[in-house]
């Protein structure tokens, strides 16, 4: 999967970028602020139909401007590929492939698959259960449609079971058939979810461990598992079980939308005892082990994007994280970094051909 072309009008502090991109490492160069990660937003908003950076789809308009628009030439396994995407605040988002609409976005999701490694995962490190979920669904959701509808069915469900159970607090003899049918839905659905997880978990550690010990050099062990309700109770009878207490509390108290993900460092979560480098180290490794079981999952190698990737690394994993991301294992990247000369010390250890772009104030020129 390559990134042949990128054209890009008033997305965010950019006004108008028309890159000619190398099929092997890209390399943005600029100070902070100046529009680096800007321009690995746009690839990324390419592949999923919305912002890294979070929210609306009308603030990633450039201010001041009425509109913007991204568009995208991709070799995808040798067929050419044109995505295009405009928005205009206050109207529908336009997402084309070709010349033709998508009915529902939700079908683009996977079509380009993409891998972003950036300074903002470690919150899946520090923050809650739901993030890490999140994660998991969005990877598995790349390479399985039929789970991403799973799981908007799940979703859908449980938000009804709640409001029934907030309606059901005003009856004085609440009637529980209707309940017992989204119980029953629910936990069909749950368990395959949660099937789903737990293979994607299970695939992962492995791979995790070997990218973790390339990168610190073998000097520590990781570990990650997945954490569900279910290796407790089947989920129907958890809901049943439930019930009482979710009809006082007005939600639904079990189910996969509760389950976690663990990290750990040795026999201790990573959260509570991993330093800023050893966090970082982690994040990159499951980033990396991301890309592998989505190019044995989908059959494509994704585009793989860096953004201040060295931050926090001491030299020796800094030097482990270049050899590695410039092997073979690998084919386009795109690289964010303030230093040029770091960039040029990796581009030289590579056989890969690149490119490099100095940006600033959301213009680029290449080097």
């Amino acid at each position: 999967m390559n990134l042949r072309s990128l054209h890009i009008l008033n997305y965010r502090n950019i006004a108008q970028a028309d890159l000619e991109l190398s099929d092997g490492i890209n390399c943005f160069v600029g100070d902070n602020g100046a529009g680096k990660t800007n321009l690995l937003d746009a690839i990324y908003f390419l592949s999923f139909c919305k912002s890294c950076l979070g929210g609306l789809d009308s603030q990633q308009v450039k201010h001041g401007e009425p509109f913007m628009v991204l568009q995208g030439q991709y070799d995808r396994e040798g067929t050419a590929e044109e995505i295009y995407c405009a928005v205009r605040p206050g109207q529908k988002k336009q997402f084309k492939r070709g010349k033709k609409d998508y009915p529902r976005l939700a079908q683009h999701i996977g079509l380009l698959p993409l891998v972003i490694i950036a300074p903002w995962d470690e919150l899946l490190i520090g923050d809650g259960a739901e993030q890490r979920r999140r994660y998991a669904d969005s990877v598995i959701s790349q390479c399985n449609p039929q789970y991403l509808d799973t799981l908007m069915r799940y979703n859908r469900l449980v938000t009804q079971r709640n409001a029934l159970l907030k309606q059901l607090q005003e009856s004085p003899a609440p009637n529980l058939l209707l309940l017992d049918t989204f119980d029953q839905q629910i936990a069909a659905l749950g368990q395959s979810i949660s099937e789903r997880r737990r293979q994607f978990v299970d695939w992962l550690a492995p791979v995790i461990t070997r990218f973790y010990q390339t990168i610190s050099s073998g000097s520590e062990a990781v570990q990650i598992a997945y954490l569900t309700g279910l290796d407790r109770y089947r989920l129907y009878d958890g809901l049943v079980e439930a019930r009482p207490r979710d009809l006082a509390l007005g939600y639904t108290s079990r189910g996969i939308h509760k389950d976690d993900i663990e990290f750990s460092l040795g026999q201790h979560p990573m959260r509570r005892v991993g330093s800023q480098g050893q966090r970082k180290s982690f994040v990159i490794a499951l980033k990396l082990a991301q890309y592998q079981y989505i190019e044995q999952h989908n059959g494509i190698r994704p585009m793989l994007l860096l953004d201040d990737i060295f931050d926090k690394l001491d030299a020796q994993r800094g030097q482990q994280l270049i050899e590695l991301v410039a092997s073979k294992q690998f084919d386009q990247i795109f690289i964010t970094d303030t230093n040029a000369d770091r960039l040029r010390r990796i581009l030289d250890k590579s056989s890969k051909p690149h490119k490099i772009f100095s940006i600033k104030n959301g213009s680029h020129a290449e080097i």
